[in-house]
């Protein structure tokens, strides 16, 4: 996610799953150690007397020795593994296919798919999703068959749970370089920092993202080992996935059967939402958008127009339906009670007191546009949106660095530990780190022979490669200094570092706080150099983007790595496969972005004052790139001291969260992240869907808990893929001149005008 901090906190442990929730994506609520959307506390919610005979009531034992590590007060089921070291093999399956065309060729296919959609709905909401769920559960459906039917050379054979974890790490890879796609790369547009558009700058936008795609590749190869044998991080989602495709290949045809009814479900809710969103642009004030608040006002009640000009009407769209399953009621809930707060209380109250202004329609008494971002004097006429936008950024920051503080003295253990495993391979200071590490819990031993491993010249030659690359691509495209550009390779192993610890603790990867942290050490950078204007504004962009890229990266292919690990998959073979899928991902996304930005050119252009796509990252990095570069603080006064009381607010609640409120009742704590969010946002419907769909996830979690675990996630991944890839078909149509804008109907749009 680009925002970085939507799922819930997560808990993972040792131990096992019940044999009746094996099939589930994620771990069952008979035997709770590994959550994925919903927490702890809101299954007890939903569930409050069920206990299975089977399952184990487990504790969580935190310490300077394994911070954690959960045990169980019952004896675990013989036959189940444990989370902490690599499952036994399943008999019956050929442990050395792993690394095959089929496997990779299939991988890179299905994270295209993801790729496509994320950068869809990245643009529309800031949002996006990972493809290790979509990817190993329809890698299975589509190799598994083919394995049988097919001879050898034409893609036959056994398909192995190995095999399974190449298809899911190649898909990962294949569909992660879009996050740079949906904020930074459109912001420079906006500020005019690249060329003239999109298509005249296809190689420009190629090669600078090879510079950043293979950063989180290298060093995800150089943390496993620490995170991952040293520290033994849960990484609670990858745990989940092992699960997942253990549970799929073990048991033999029940196993099978499972995954076929998980992919069909998967399939069919993949199809329905990309056929909705297709057929929908031609209808959309039927068929997509329900302007309530408008039709009340075409029927009379002239006074309820001004709920429509807050963008409050209801959207039917799948993908955030289905993202409030995956992210549970705590995350929804929260963006929704950002977005009342931002645009049904302070919006409305600002434009009351004076200190924001709207446009008005001349020909709809009563309608007013509250969005634009097109100022003339941003200071002291400012729309709500510019206004409310320094106040979410500030809350997200605020958020962000509370979580990573509060986490203070584990990053400082884990420091610690670095610098003394370090200070081991020294001979001077050897002794001095084998007396401070006395006390250390060992590593795990490498589960694989060196032949299996990633030889350490290997990734640290792809380093030095990488950034020999970036700094001659850098400077001579972009005009970015060689110290420039390696300080920002070294703050991007620095947040891939304080990243990898925070997703291995609580499967949140905080990509946007090591974002806009890397932008404000630029910013730092470049008001001591006296630089303003243009360079500074470019430079500020680029080494966000290269630093939080690389950060978001390692996250994903160290989930990878976890995932392989659990089922002893080649660590060698992953990283083929990461390589393949980055390679991939290049042209992919940016082939889509060039796609997207010529459908709609909105996205690379401030002047439009409406648009189709929300692009709240966008206006982020913008509004960040600018605030610390500028000579002069470009906010309202009222904004900025709204932000600095909002901020410590979003402060208090995180450290509370952390040191005063009980855990169990940590699911009633706003999530702020998600509350700044909205303050970006102005379309409200994304939040009021989320709300929407987490709520319907809990009801049938609490009716129909046996179904949920079995269809809930692959019905909510499906939903997110398809409505993306009816965007990008959508996009070739307006390309083509035969879109909805072209033969739709405004039935039903506010204003008589066409909606979709």
């Amino acid at each position: 996610m680009e925002n970085g901090a939507f799922s819930s906190t997560r808990a993972g442990g040792s131990g096992g799953i019940s044999h009746a929730a094996a099939d589930a994506p994620i771990a069952p609520l008979q035997n709770e150690k590994i959550t994925h959307a919903l927490d702890q506390a809101e299954r007890e919610l939903a569930h409050p007397h069920h206990h299975d005979s089977s399952s184990s009531i487990v504790e969580e034992k935190v310490d300077e020795k394994a911070q954690y590590e959960v045990t169980s007060s019952e004896k675990l089921d013989d036959d189940v593994p444990s989370n902490l070291y690599p499952f036994p093999d399943l008999p019956h399956t050929d442990q050395d296919r792993q690394l095959t065309f089929r496997a990779i060729i299939i991988g890179c296919a299905l994270g295209a798919v993801v790729s496509a959609s994320n950068l869809y709905l990245g643009l529309k909401t800031g949002w996006t999703f990972g493809a290790s769920l979509f990817g190993g559960i329809l890698g299975f459906a589509i190799l598994k068959p083919l394995s049988r039917v097919l001879p050898p050379m034409f893609g036959g054979g056994h398909f192995s749970p190995k095999e399974n974890v190449t298809v899911q790490t190649a898909a990962t890879a294949s569909g992660g370089l879009g996050i740079i796609f949906v904020g930074a790369i459109p912001a420079m547009y906006q500020m005019n920092l690249l060329g003239e558009s999109p298509q005249h700058d296809f190689w420009r936008l190629f090669t600078f993202s090879a510079c950043t795609a293979y950063y989180g590749l290298f060093f995800a190869i150089a943390l496993r080992k620490f995170y991952i044998l040293k520290l033994k991080l849960i990484f609670p989602s990858p745990t989940a996935m092992a699960y997942v495709i253990r549970a799929l290949h073990a048991q033999g045809g029940e196993g099978e059967a499972a995954g076929k009814r998980k992919a069909k479900a998967l399939a069919a809710a993949f199809g329905l939402a990309c056929l909705w969103r297709v057929i929908s642009i031609y209808a959309p004030g039927i068929l997509w958008d329900h302007h309530i608040f408008w039709w009340l006002y075409t029927w009379g009640w002239k006074s309820i127009i001004s709920a429509d000009n807050w963008n409050w009407s209801w959207e039917w769209t799948p993908a955030f339906i289905g993202a409030g399953v995956l992210s549970g009621l705590n995350a929804s809930w929260s963006f929704f009670g950002g977005s009342v707060l931002a645009w049904a209380l302070i919006g409305p109250l600002t434009v009351k007191y004076g200190a924001t202004f709207g446009v008005k329609n001349p020909d709809i008494p009563g309608m007013v546009a509250y969005t634009s971002l097109k100022l003339k004097d941003p200071i002291h006429r400012p729309s709500p949106r510019y206004w409310n936008l320094w106040v979410g950024i500030m809350v997200m920051l605020c958020a962000s660095f509370a979580e990573v503080g509060c986490n203070g003295p584990i990053i400082y253990r884990a420091v610690k530990r670095v610098i003394y495993d370090t200070a081991e391979k020294v001979p001077a200071t050897r002794q001095w780190a084998a007396r401070k590490n006395a006390g250390s819990e060992p590593a795990i031993p490498d589960p694989q022979p060196p032949s299996e491993q990633v030889p350490t010249w290997m990734w640290t030659t792809g380093v030095v490669i990488s950034i020999i690359f970036s700094c001659i691509v850098l400077a001579l495209q972009y005009q970015v200094s060689v110290g420039l550009t390696i300080l920002a390779v070294i703050l991007a192993f620095i947040f891939s570092f304080i990243a990898g610890q925070s997703s291995g603790a609580t499967d949140i990867n905080p990509v946007s706080t090591c974002a806009k942290a890397s932008q404000i050490v630029f910013g730092g950078v470049t008001q001591g150099q006296h630089l303003h204007g243009t360079h500074a504004l470019r430079t500020n962009v680029i080494g966000g983007i290269v630093s939080g890229g690389a950060a978001a990266q390692s996250v994903d292919m160290l989930g990878d790595l976890r995932t392989g690990y659990l089922i002893s998959a080649s660590p060698y073979v992953q990283f083929i496969a990461q390589a393949c899928g980055a390679f991939c991902s290049i042209w992919l996304c940016t082939g889509f972005f060039v796609l997207f930005s010529k459908a709609y050119p909105c996205i690379v252009d401030v002047s439009y004052d409406t648009c189709s796509f929300g692009i709240p990252s966008v206006s982020a990095w913008r509004a960040t790139a600018i605030a610390v570069t500028s000579n002069s603080f470009p906010v309202p006064k009222s904004s900025a001291i709204t932000a600095l009381m909002l901020g410590l607010a979003s402060i208090a609640i995180v450290c509370a969260k952390y040191f005063l409120i009980p855990e169990r009742y940590h699911v009633y704590v706003p999530n702020m992240n998600a509350v700044g969010l909205a303050f970006t946002l102005p379309q409200t419907w994304y939040s009021t869907a989320m709300a929407f769909g987490s709520t319907l996830s809990y009801i049938w979690l609490k009716k129909h808990p046996s179904s949920w675990n079995e269809y809930a996630y692959a019905v909510a991944a499906g939903f997110a893929a398809g409505e993306g890839i009816g965007g990008v078909v959508n996009a070739v149509l307006q390309v083509a001149k035969v879109s909805g804008d072209y033969y739709g109907s405004s039935v039903g749009c506010p204003g008589w005008e066409y909606c979709g």
